[in-house]
């Protein structure tokens, strides 16, 4: 990955492709635990992305009311 700053859809799009390379048993032994790391790190992001936008989501909310 570039040092561009990571999207949500584009650590989506990495994380899909790792489930798939696992899913296709063709991913040799000692990659398993770099795409597994990976995967982690691609989740938590994804997670925090998520919960940052429902806070700002819910502030926003908050001052329509």
């Amino acid at each position: 990955m570039s040092k561009n700053k990571l999207s949500y859809q584009s650590a989506y799009d990495e994380l899909q492709g790792i489930c798939q390379q696992l899913e296709s048993e063709e991913v040799d032994v000692d990659q398993i635990t770099d795409l597994v790391k990976r995967a982690n790190h691609l989740v938590k992001y994804c997670q925090d992305r998520l919960r940052g936008i429902e806070k700002d989501l819910s502030s926003v909310n908050n001052d329509q009311s």
